[in-house]
This record gives C-alpha cells, structure tokens and sequence, in this order.
C-alpha cells in the first residue's frame, strides 16, 4: 500500500485504505515481472521497476536489472514525480542539482542519468505507486517513451485492481463463511449443552406439539427425535389422569404464563406412562418469546425424582426403624443440652436408673454422677464445646442410690437450623468391669509370683513358641524376656546335648510331653545361654488345660550350677577331712600303740619321740577342728574382736618365731622388713593366726636354701578414706597361674588339687584368712610369677586414726 507525502496524497492512500484490501504486497508477481522487463526492453533502459512509496522508503514490488527490495525514499527520483502526480523525464542526473553528482542510485546497480517515470493512477483518481525505467547514459529516454510507460502503467493498475476486487470477494467469502461457521457451532454448543445436562427438557410450539428434545428427556421416555416431532406431549409423555390439567397449563403458557413446578408421571422407556413402569418428573412451564414478542415456543424443564422420593421414603422408614431401635436398645441411649441438660432418653435408660423418662429429662446429667464422674463429664462438656467425642466411664447412681459403671461415648451433633446438642451411648459395664478388676489382680499376683521365684519358668504354646518367661529364668539364659517370646523354645535354648550333639525335636523330652499331654520331670539336662555356653538345669514340664484341652506347657528350671559346685566341694572337704583326720589318728594310734605294748619302755628316748608324735598329730587335728569352727563363725558374723593397738613389727617376728623350728628342718630362713615401724588397731591374736597361716603355706610351697620376706609398710588410705597398713608374705616357690589368684580363696580351695594330698591342708586356710581381714575392714590379695613366686598381701587400719575412733 502506497502513502504518499503531502496532504492531498494522505488523502488519497486513506482512500485506498477503505476496502480494507491494499493493492500492493511484497509477494512476487510473474506477470507485473514481465511487464517491468517489457518496458525497459522498449524504452532501451538498464533498470526498470514498479513499486509503492511510503514515509521513508520506495518498495519495491517488480524489479529488472537489479535485486534490492526497497530504496531509501530522499534518494529516489520518483519522489519529485510523485509531488505532482504527472510522468517526469530527467535527460542527464549528472547535472541536476536534486540529485548528487554521478547520477541517480539505485541499490546493486551503477548510477543512472537517464529516468522516465510514469504514475500508478487508480480507477478512483488514487495515485497509488509509480512505474520507472532509468538508464547508465543520458538522453537514453524520450516524451514518447513517456507515453509507453502511462499504458504500461495503466495495464500494471488495472491488474493490481483485479487483484484487489478479487482479494475483497475472497475476503467477504471467508466472512460469510466464518459467520455461518459460527452460527453452526452455536447450535451445536446450544444442542450439546442441551443433551449434556441432566435436566430434561423438551421445546414444545404453541400447540403443545414436540418440537425438540434433550437426550436426557429421550432415554428417560424412550422416544427417539424423529418419533417425537409433531406429536402432542401430553398424549406421548403422560398418563391418561394427567393429561387434561397439563393441557390446561399448556394453554395458559401460550398465553405468556409461567407454570410449575409439577409433579406428575412420566412414561419411562419400554411403555407408556403406567404407575409401575413410570417415573416422577418435577416440571416447569416456561413461554418463549421472539422477536415480535409473540410467543413462539412453549419450554418444558424437569427433573426426574424418582429416586429422590424413593430415597425419601426410605429415609422415612429407616427413621421409624431407628427410632424403634433406639426406644428398645439394651444400651444407654439420651441427649442433652451443651451445659449437660437431659432433653431425651430411651426406656432402657429410664429403667436402668429405677425411675421414668417423665422424671429425668429436664435434670442435669451430673445430678446424676458421683463426684468424681460430675467432674469428669463437665470435663467432657468443655471438650465437647469446640467439636469431636468424647470416651470415659462414668458412675450413674440408681434411684435406689446404687452406682453403675457406664462406659460413655459421647458426640457433639448438630441439626439443619437447630443448636447443637450432645448425643451419648453408653453400656453397662459394671459387671464386666468387676470381672476385668478381678482378672487384672489375678494376672498381677501371678506376674510378681513370677518375679519373686527364683526358679526360671516359661510358656510355651502347641507350636512350641514362648508366650511367657520371668525376669530369673530369661536372666539365668542371659536373655531380656522380650528377646524371647515368640520364639521357638527348642531351637533358642534347648537344640543341643550337653556334649554338642543336636537334640533332635522328636526326642525332646518337653515337645514329647506336650504331644502326649503328660506332665514330666528331668535331671541332668543343659540350657544353652545367649552366649552359646550351657547350663545344668532339672526341670518340671506341665500341661496348661483349658476347657479340657491342652493349649501348651508350663516348664519350671532350675540352674544347679552353684549346687553340683557345692556338692563338688564337699565331697571334696569330705575327702580332704577325711584324708586330714585320718593321716593323725593313725599315727596317733601307731605311736599309742607301741607305748602301751612296753616294746619301748627300754627304750625310753624312742618312747619320748612316740609321745610327742603323738602330741604334734593331736595339735593337727586341734587345728583343723579350729579352722572349721572359726570359719564358721566368721561367716555368720559370730567372731568376736578384741582390737587395740599393735605393732606391726612385734607380729612379724612373733610369726617368723613360730615357724622357726618348721622352717629350719627344710633349710629356709626368713627376712623381716618394717623400717617405719607401722602400728595397727586390730585383734592381735586373729591377725597372728592371718600370718601363721601365710607362713606355714610359703614354707610349704617354698623349695630347700630360700627366703621367706615377712613386711610391713604404710599403704595410704583405704576405701573409708582411713590410713591403713600393708603386710606382705613373699616366698620364692613356684608361682601360681593367673586364673587361679582368686579362686584359692574360695572354701575347700588349693593352687593344684593334688596340694590337698600331697602337702595336706583342708582348704580352708586362705578362705578362713581373707574373711578374717575383711571383717577388720582391710582387703586381702595374692600377686604371682609362675616359676618365681607368690606374694600374699592384706591391709588392716591403722592405729594413728582406728584408734581415735
């Protein structure tokens, strides 16, 4: 589209502009090609091209002898046509002054001095464009070359007008076409939107003849479009007792009147309108008006309610139901007011409570509570205030002043239009409570019987998995109660022999008893612990019975570790005590013996050796009854004590003295050691038998020309926080094993078993010493190198502090 400078121009491109279809593009057009090349063939030029000009630039639309689309506007010469509208012949640029010198540009091509340009003058008088040839040399045109180009021109014009008309035709189609497209599609939507909503609807004309209808209205009625259109509604769609006052309506709609809502029967596909086959429709009457506002369609609108009355209906009779329901519930059934006002109850409640309905509602529901319950259900109340339920117990006292347990469930409820109240269920549970108390305590006293035993017991179920376990017996199996139950008892505890052969689970002894149903008792099995080692147990199996059918078996056990080591023991003690007793009362008699036969009595020295062999083996057992009998006192806590002030130093000699004679005859001697002289608050007499004691096992133990040390020294303070003193018995024997250094304190004890035998003793001795020791408040220990030696080491306090106490 051309805009052309000056008024006058803009005048005329507005002109143009009115079709709405400019006649220029920037497509290319081979036959306005051909008539640009013609004329520049004609006129003799080297360029020619026809094109449009606007503000700022010359387009161009059909070009010859160069390929520049567009040219700025100021460097044109159609420019100064274009100011008076008429063709303009320039014979020699080069010396015009509108144009710089060289010529006239043109974009990609040489400069021209040569132009002749004609005007695109539409139909209407409309300059629209111009249509030049321009040449490299001058004087290359003339007037008559002029003339060529206006016809030329014209032919270019009159195409390009054809072109527009064409464009204006194909524009007014595309409208047309656009405007019908539309109008379809809003009969579409009309008609979809129509058939997609579930409302029936049906358009009647003022005859009340069918005219259209949704797809709702036609699956409802069965009848398809084509069978509807031109029949009366009335005869197709209702029944015989409906039809003469919907035809009244019908009239009275016709005459500008809205009808309805209704309620009638309609036919339902499959048959006409009879009342078991029909469906209820509410309907509404509406005129339709046009443009002359006469009333042209009658509009029928409905809904079907057959399943909304039947709903209904049903809601009726499931609140008659409910109703009968809760009036004979065997629960408590009432309502009441937010701040706890009984509005209404069931008979059960009114009879529960030993009084009527009549006399209840109105009352609170605490007047009825215990204290306890009052607070609670006000509690409730408070809860019940911002929405959700509320669950607890209450206590209902009777009119008889009898209380019942009632487990309560309360919810806050709210009608359509009304207040909120508080709807409560409740059961009795007084019974059933009393019986939970009971079975509560009963499992109570069991689980502390269990805990108190000190026996291991367990449950087992009929696929032999733990139910129960007490605290001792999953303790004895270094387990927590938790970790085992649930689990299968034969594989956790119970899967080995004591030698580490599998015990298979058809010769299990429990899982046998529990297939037979027999109690069992057992000796000289083993449990095996968490930690993979085993336990001497005797245990009892018993049937668990309920209602006369076996549902698993208890098993009582019993760890007899500590009692096969206690038996072990003795039988030691016996055979030590026995060897001790023995060993002196036979040398005892043998000496005796030979005296009182005279064999000896010229011989009176060997005589005196017999006498005192005699007394040295009757000393022995002396000894040895002592021992037994002050170990037995200082276990039950029977010594007595005489403490005063001793000297450390006075003890050791008196010890080394009294081993003198002994230690001489096997060539050991002893160093004492006490440079400071240490002084302890103790029974001197109990503390010289710790030392003989000590003594008399280092000589023992200690080989032929070595030393025993005997010492004393300040050891700083003990446990209470008391100063205390160290004695030290060290010999250079031949050492005890590390494993061995506590338990040669424990009763009937020895470094090595055959001590007992070869050395004697009854085992006593260190036991008898440590416990001495320990009632004086110090601490007794032995340090050793195998192959070096053994110290023996005991605190007791000292003076300095025991005394002043």
């Amino acid at each position: 589209m051309c805009a052309m400078p000056g008024s006058e121009l803009v005048e005329n491109q507005e002109a143009l502009v009115r079709p709405e279809i400019p006649l220029f593009d920037r497509n290319p057009d081979p036959a306005l090609d051909e008539l640009v090349e013609l004329a520049s063939v004609l006129c003799g030029g080297d360029y020619a091209y026809l094109g449009w000009m606007d503000y700022n630039r010359l387009w161009f639309k059909s070009r010859f002898g160069f390929r520049a689309s567009d040219q700025p506007r100021g460097s044109t010469a159609c420019q100064w046509m274009l100011d008076t509208g008429e063709p303009l012949l320039i014979e020699n640029a080069g010396v015009d002054a509108r144009f710089p010198p060289g010529g006239i540009p043109l974009p990609g091509a040489e400069l021209c001095l040569s132009y002749a340009g004609a005007p695109l003058i539409s139909s209407s008088q409309q300059v629209v464009g111009t249509f030049a040839v321009l040449s490299q040399q001058p004087s290359q045109f003339r007037p008559e070359h002029l003339t060529l180009l206006e016809i030329l021109a014209r032919q270019a014009v009159t195409r390009l007008e054809l072109y527009s008309r064409i464009r204006v035709q194909e524009a007014a189609q595309r409208a047309r076409q656009r405007a019908e497209r539309a109008l379809a599609i809003e009969r579409c939507f009309v008609a979809a939107t129509l058939d997609s909503i579930p409302a029936l609807v049906t358009v009647l004309d003022t005859a009340g003849r069918m005219v259209r209808m949704n797809d709702s209205c036609a699956q409802l009625t069965g009848l398809s479009l084509a069978d509807a259109v031109g029949r009366r509604f009335v005869d197709e769609v209702l029944g015989p007792d409906d039809r003469e006052w919907v035809s009244a309506r019908l009239r009275d709609a016709a005459g500008g009147q809205v009808s309805g809502p209704h309620e009638t029967l309609w036919r339902a596909a499959g048959g006409p309108a009879a009342r078991d086959q029909a469906r209820r429709v509410s309907w509404t009457l509406r005129p339709l008006e046009g443009p002359n506002q006469e009333i042209q369609y009658l509009i029928v609108s409905g809904q079907d309610v057959t399943d909304k009355r039947q709903m209904e209906m049903a809601l009726n009779s499931t609140e008659a139901r409910y109703r009968e329901v809760v009036e004979n519930s065997l629960g408590f059934v009432f309502t009441c007011t937010m701040d706890g006002r009984l509005t209404s109850l069931n008979a059960f409640t009114a009879e529960t409570l030993g009084t009527s309905a009549k006399a209840l509602l109105g009352r609170m529901v605490t007047d009825l509570l215990d204290s306890s319950g009052a607070t609670l259900f006000q509690e409730a109340l408070r809860i019940l205030e911002t929405g959700g339920e509320w669950q607890g117990a209450l206590h209902l006292k009777r009119s008889d002043g009898v209380y019942r347990r009632i487990a309560m469930r309360s919810r806050r409820t709210q009608l359509p239009g009304e207040r909120p109240f508080i709807l409560n269920h409740g059961m009795d549970v007084t019974e059933q409570h009393e019986a939970e108390e009971a079975l509560h305590l009963a499992t109570r006293q069991r689980e502390l019987i269990l805990q108190s035993v000190g026996d291991g017991i367990y449950g087992i179920d009929l696929n032999g998995r733990l139910t129960f376990i007490n605290e001792a017996g999953a303790r004895a199996l270094g387990y927590t109660p938790e970790q085992l139950t649930g689990q299968n008892v034969h594989a956790m505890i119970h899967h080995s022999h004591a030698d580490g052969t599998p015990y298979s689970k058809s010769t299990n002894p429990i899982l046998q008893a529990l297939r037979l149903s027999e109690p069992l008792r057992m000796r000289d099995e083993v449990f095996w612990r968490k930690d993979g080692t085993s336990i001497p147990v005797e245990y009892s199996a018993d049937p668990i019975m309920e209602d006369g059918r076996i549902s698993g078996m208890v098993v009582s056990f019993q760890d007899v570790s500590e009692r096969r080591r206690l038996e072990k023991m003795k039988d030691e003690f016996i055979s030590t005590v026995s060897h001790e007793l023995r060993t002196p009362l036979t040398s005892l008699r043998a000496s005796l013996g030979l005296i009182l036969s005279g064999s000896l009595d010229k011989r009176p020295e060997k005589q005196r050796q017999m006498v005192e062999v005699a007394i040295g083996n009757c000393d022995r057992l002396i000894r040895l009854v002592n021992d037994i009998l002050d170990f037995d006192s200082v276990k039950s806590g029977k010594l007595p004590l005489h403490r005063q002030p001793v000297e450390a130093i006075d003890m050791l000699r008196r010890a080394a003295d009294v081993a003198h004679y002994r230690a001489k005859e096997v060539r050991i001697s002893f160093n004492i050691d006490a440079p400071a002289r240490p002084v302890v608050f103790a029974d001197e007499d109990r503390v010289m038998q710790v030392l003989n004691e000590l003594t008399t096992n280092a000589i023992k133990f200690s080989p032929p020309d070595t030393t025993i040390l005997l010492a004393a020294q300040p050891a700083g303070t003990g446990a209470s926080g008391a100063p205390e003193v160290c004695f030290i018995v060290e010999d250079q024997g031949r050492g005890i094993e590390p494993e061995k250094l506590e338990r040669i304190f424990e009763r009937f004890q020895q470094g090595d078993a055959s001590d007992s035998r070869d050395l004697g003793g009854t085992g006593l001795g260190l036991a008898l010493c440590r416990s001495i020791v320990e009632q004086h408040g110090g601490r007794m220990w032995a340090e050793s190198v195998v192959g070096k030696g053994s110290r023996f080491l005991f605190t007791l306090p000292a003076a300095s502090q025991a005394g002043a106490k």
